[in-house]
């Protein structure tokens, strides 16, 4: 099977940039997921492998459930070492760029890129990429830029020689970018990339269990109160939405990931097409953070674009609203009025 994304041209582009750096930076968006935690820790240690000593850097905090990674204890982190990430990308040559397709998804850290006279290359799988680089490798076909990773280091001739700490960090951001491949999953490519990620070794089941079932009491207590007291249907729309607070977030002890997947659940609701979440940002005034889902055909990357300052693909968006959240609600019910 064919897996390739890249041409003869930028594969030798891409080796030889990679064979003549001396510094370089993968780096990733803000709230970093399973997809850009995943991606960024698996081409870093393909990097090691090619002899390099790349750093990796994020701009915040990853969710609780993704800690048990290898090689979380090498991501630096620029919202707790605001300077060494700054000295890395002002002695960087490379910088990768993970899992977004602007430098605005990086908070302040896409201030440090964008200053950066340092070589840039893009892995991505998100629409419209605006990320000025010497090579862009950006599919929306392909489920997540794990498997973009994946796809370049087997063509590059590094799968055989991949270990587990590449294939781990990369089958967990293909699994977290499809819901357990259960939507943007329908290509054999993704499966015949498993099947080899699996000759690798790795517990597939395990690396399930570890972040769908991973979670605190506090975090099962939310589900059961977002779905029975928060949730808002509106059954002749086929869509619905909830909020949480920080005043909730408080109540239920909220760490970091805690509300991953809540979005999800409500599409479980027999003709249930669209989703929506909306949590008010633990530290920020009038910032919303907002996540879509949705079913089959109906897209919920337009609704992201057109009301949440957002994007993404066809079942799975995001954006944020700078505004309170009685604003927040009132913008969602228009959105939902409108479809």
């Amino acid at each position: 099977m064919d897996i390739n994304l890249l041409t003869d041209e930028e594969l030798a582009l891409l080796r030889r940039l990679i064979n003549e750096s001396q510094h370089i930076v993968v780096c990733s968006h803000q709230n970093p997921d399973g997809d850009a935690l995943g991606s960024s820790l698996g081409w870093a240690e393909y990097l090691r492998s090619c002899g390099k000593e790349p750093l990796v850097a994020i701009p915040d905090k990853y969710p609780d459930f993704l800690q048990w990674l290898p090689n979380t204890e090498k991501v630096v982190r620029y919202d707790k070492h605001p300077e060494r990430v700054e000295e890395a990308f002002r002695q960087a040559d490379l910088i990768f760029c993970l899992d977004f397709n602007r430098p605005e998804r990086m908070d302040k850290q896409g201030e440090l890129l964008q200053a950066s006279t340092a070589t840039k290359v893009l892995f991505d799988h998100h629409p419209d990429p605006d990320v000025p680089c010497t090579l862009c490798v950006s599919h929306t076909e392909v489920t997540s830029t794990s498997e973009v990773v994946f796809r370049i280091i087997w063509q590059l001739g590094g799968f055989d020689a991949m270990g587990k700490k590449t294939a781990v960090p990369l089958y967990c951001g293909m699994m977290t970018d499809t819901g357990g491949f259960t939507y943007n999953s329908t290509s054999p490519d993704i499966y015949f990339i498993i099947s080899q990620l699996l000759t690798k070794g790795i517990n597939k089941d395990k690396i399930y269990r570890n972040v769908y079932n991973n979670y605190s009491e506090w975090r099962i207590r939310l589900i059961g109160y977002v779905l029975y007291q928060k949730l808002q249907i509106f059954s002749d729309k086929h869509a619905c939405f909830f909020s949480l607070t920080r005043s909730d977030l408080r109540r239920f002890h909220y760490l970091k990931g805690d509300a991953e997947g809540l979005v999800n659940m409500p599409l479980q609701i027999k003709g249930m097409q669209l989703s929506i979440s909306l949590r008010e940002d633990t530290e920020r005034d009038n910032l919303i953070w907002v996540s879509l889902r949705s079913v089959d055909d109906f897209s919920c990357t337009k609704i992201a674009e057109k009301y949440f300052n957002g994007g993404g693909h066809l079942n799975a968006s995001g954006g944020r609203l700078y505004c309170s959240m009685p604003e927040a609600e009132r913008i969602v019910r228009q959105a939902i009025s409108e479809l």
